[in-house]
């Protein structure tokens, strides 16, 4: 089946191609296993000078591989040129401490000597997403390399070119032959590689059907997986919060990268006399993005990636507004552009609004002020998702405890929420299970095993 690739900006079909066949998945999953061998038995310092190679490649190769993004998924050139430099450095970061997280850990027990070690498992499969096409993919695969672990990588349908160009610089980086790989498949031979023996494990960034789909059958073939799935991150707004910052910060969460992001914020709880100076400021600050070509430096708001993308959220707008919500901004797809969208704000009227209850994958905000800070958790916490949450408060103690309430997996006091290679990073709830970056993400997809001498 051929794919079409088409710029989300100016709307022609950058290229097309084709899924792979069963010789070419075949191909590549014997290298794996092939490969796995192989890396394993390479010495770590060798694994590691591969690593900071491949970081060093990033940053070589960052005007090209940044086009790509921008041509395949409409972010704007200086958003690909960020992503790709963090991308380096989590390369670096994990060259860097790999081999002490790797490191024996001797445990006292009756035994002469009793430790933990970690040993690495085999191929990883990653289903990664296109919203960043670098960033989601090197934050699993740099501690995997290091690891000793292999990688087979099946990106989202829509960046091929920037799957590709991930492996070339790989393999320019020094990886043997079958140590990162990609596979240009379709869900139902995503499957069957998901069940084929030599896949160890799955690691998954994407929607929560994705999920469902990949954990049922990873589950059945009894292989451990880490899913990053959906988010609807709150946005609480004490009424001792530095107005201008959390209006500058609430604005950089949601609309940067055009809003298509799982830890952007999503629903924004400005709580008692707070309310309306929040909703007036963000309402100002929204209308003054200038939406507009990616490559453009004056551009400050990015297409959606795809038409069927912009299509969806235009029609949970419009069932928000059906159940009551106000449109504040925007509102209303850009005539002339299939993936443009205008930064939009809704104010809802309870947590049952479909803009609060779904999460809303592009540049759309949802208002929901609340009466005071027992009302604002109750409120942050009326969802299924939990990702991340950001609280803003001039005391950051009491920012603090209050955020340390909320169901979530990452809690920002003052800042926005992202993603660190310092830190863990994952969800609780409907966001998924599992963690990625840091020693966590490491050690998710490692033999941890006890070795004993009587």
């Amino acid at each position: 089946m051929a794919v079409e690739i088409i710029n989300p900006w100016s709307g022609r079909v950058e290229y097309r191609y084709d899924y792979m066949g069963p010789e070419a998945i075949e191909r590549r999953l014997a290298a794996a296993q092939a490969g796995a061998r192989a890396w394993q038995a390479t010495p770590l310092e060798e694994r590691v000078r591969r690593v900071q190679a491949f970081a060093e490649g990033l940053r070589r190769e960052r005007e090209r591989l940044g086009a790509t993004m921008t041509a395949e998924m409409g972010k704007l050139a200086r958003e690909a040129q960020a992503e790709i430099e963090k991308s380096a450095r989590a390369f670096e970061h994990y060259a860097a401490h790999g081999p002490a997280l790797l490191a024996d850990v001797p445990v006292a027990s009756e035994a002469r000597r009793s430790l933990v070690r970690f040993a690495p498992i085999g191929c990883v499969l990653a289903v990664m997403p296109w919203n960043f096409p670098v960033w989601q993919v090197v934050r699993f695969l740099a501690p995997a390399l290091v690891a000793g672990n292999t990688c087979l990588l099946k990106h989202a349908t829509t960046v091929p070119r920037c799957a590709d160009l991930l492996e070339e610089i790989g393999r320019a980086a020094g990886l043997p032959e079958g140590v990162f790989g990609v596979v240009h498949i379709d869900n139902a031979q995503t499957a069957q590689v998901i069940a084929d023996p030599r896949i160890r494990a799955v690691t998954l960034t994407g929607s929560e059907r994705a999920g469902r789909a990949v954990a049922a059958n990873a589950g059945q073939h009894l292989k451990k997986c880490v899913l990053e799935l959906g988010g609807s991150d709150p946005f609480l707004v004490l009424e001792d919060a530095d107005l201008a910052r959390a209006v500058e910060v609430a604005v950089a969460s949601r609309f940067g990268n055009a809003g298509q992001t799982c830890i952007a914020a999503k629903r924004f709880i400005p709580v008692g006399r707070m309310a309306g100076p929040f909703l007036e400021a963000l309402e100002a600050a929204v209308r003054a993005l200038a939406p507009g070509d990616p490559l453009d430096p004056q551009t400050t708001l990015a297409p959606m990636a795809r038409a069927d993308l912009r299509d969806g959220l235009h029609d949970q707008v419009l069932r928000s507004v059906a159940g009551g919500a106000r449109v504040l901004a925007g509102g209303a797809p850009v005539p002339g552009h299939a993936c443009a969208y205008p930064a939009t704000v809704l104010q809802v009227p309870d947590v049952d609004n479909v803009a609060f209850r779904e999460e809303l994958f592009g540049p759309v905000a949802a208002v929901l002020p609340a009466r005071d800070e027992e009302d604002a958790v109750r409120i942050a916490n009326a969802s299924s998702f939990g990702l991340g949450a950001t609280v803003f408060g001039a005391d950051r103690a009491r920012a603090e405890a209050l955020g340390r309430r909320l169901e979530v997996g990452s809690v920002f006091v003052n800042s926005l929420v992202r993603s660190d290679v310092r830190l863990p990073f994952g969800g609780t709830k409907q966001s998924g299970f599992g963690r990625e970056l840091a020693a966590w993400g490491m050690h998710e997809f490692m033999n941890i095993q006890t070795v004993w001498v009587e």
